[in-house]
């Protein structure tokens, strides 16, 4: 009897390890959805084995994915991927996540529906991880930090609305509002409403001044955070018209300064470059590409007007704007403003990478040459 029982665990324990192998050449493709997560998982012929749906929490995702631990597994980016990512690598199983504007055969089907999404990332994840265009997550410290920055700037966006608001109810009467900065606005116009408006504004003018009080209190914590957390950003802080907001939004944005070898491949990665449509000897001029992290990108615009505006310094990046509106032609001083954009993120990538001190005008006699 205490043989035959030794024989049945050993033919029970082979048994689990067959099913655990077989498990392990599957390849698994998510559609994340808020209330439930649809799941297709297909085996080394490409045949459908099982198609399921998951409810998108944690506890759940454990319990269902703890079965499959050694497979590939395949999931949409989304404002849930991090955390689902996150518990998905606990689980041992090796995660990708598609980046969801490369993945065109998902977002531009004319069949599109949750069931054949997961299947066209099962199926892609087993042909060559590489056709999901991956993206790495930053870490859940990292995206604690910036949400402050993040809120920041919805802050910063509601207190624009309410003064366009009130430009624009009291323009409809003739009365033209000066020109003035958001953080003295409430304060300069609340005597320059009509009295029949008062009632209408009076309202925002508060609100504004309460965003202004709120937005100052975020620019001291995103100081303090840069100075003490990440003092990286002291580096990049040495460009003019790059402060500690521009300079932590990119270190939390890039994670790491090895990600990209050459500095040069930052631009793509904001989508600072132009989109490319060429066909035989026709070559069209067409936009950038707006790919990436927005928030970023517009932060570097924002600080490459400054160093194109009348406050801005003489360094090499306004010599290499001010040769682009030179050249003239439609949307001249905009393509310039974009391309000291992109230089300004390649410096600020150099910067980080190799810690020198910044020079504004090295290298200036050999380009004017």
């Amino acid at each position: 009897m205490r043989k035959h029982s030794k024989v049945e665990t050993t033919r029970q324990s082979a048994d689990r390890r067959q099913v655990h192998q077989a498990k392990k050449r599957l390849w698994i493709g998510v559609d994340l959805g808020n209330r439930w997560s649809h799941v297709c998982l297909i085996d080394k012929r490409g045949e459908v084995v099982d198609r399921t749906r998951v409810r998108t929490i944690p506890e759940a995702m454990r319990e269902f994915f703890g079965t499959y631990t050694g497979c590939a597994i395949a999931i949409e980016a989304s404002a849930q991927s991090p955390w689902v990512r996150r518990v998905l690598s606990e689980c041992g199983l090796d995660v990708t996540v598609a980046n969801a504007r490369e993945v065109r055969k998902i977002h531009q089907s004319d069949r599109k529906n949750d069931r054949s999404d997961a299947e066209t990332l099962a199926r892609l994840l087993r042909v060559d991880r590489k056709l999901l265009a991956p993206i790495e997550h930053r870490t859940e410290a990292m995206q604690a930090d910036i949400s402050v920055l993040r809120a920041r700037d919805t802050l910063v966006g509601a207190r624009t609305k309410c003064i366009n608001a009130i430009r624009g109810l009291v323009k409809t009467v003739g009365v033209q509002l000066p020109k003035c900065s958001a953080e003295v606005f409430a304060h300069r116009v609340g005597m320059l409403i009509p009295r029949d408006f008062q009632a209408a504004v009076s309202p925002l003018l508060e609100t504004i001044a309460h965003l202004t009080v709120q937005i100052r209190s975020y620019e001291k914590a995103i100081g303090a955070l840069a100075r003490e957390k990440y003092p990286e950003t002291a580096a990049l802080s040495q460009i003019t018209g790059v402060g500690p907001l521009t300079s932590l939004a990119f270190v939390l944005t890039v994670g790491d300064k090895d990600r990209f070898k050459c500095s040069r491949d930052i631009g793509p990665y904001l989508g600072l470059v132009p989109r490319q449509y060429d066909s035989g000897d026709r070559q069209s001029q067409l936009g950038i590409t707006k790919r990436g992290n927005g928030f970023l990108r517009r932060l570097l615009v924002n600080s490459a007007q400054y160093v194109l505006g009348p406050f801005g310094p003489d360094c090499r990046l306004r010599g290499h704007g001010e040769r682009l509106m030179q050249r003239g032609g439609k949307n001249a001083k905009k393509r310039a403003v974009i391309a000291v954009a992109r230089k300004l993120a390649i410096l600020m990538h150099h910067l980080w990478k190799t810690g020198v001190i910044y020079q504004p005008l090295y290298g200036a006699q050999t380009v004017a040459a």
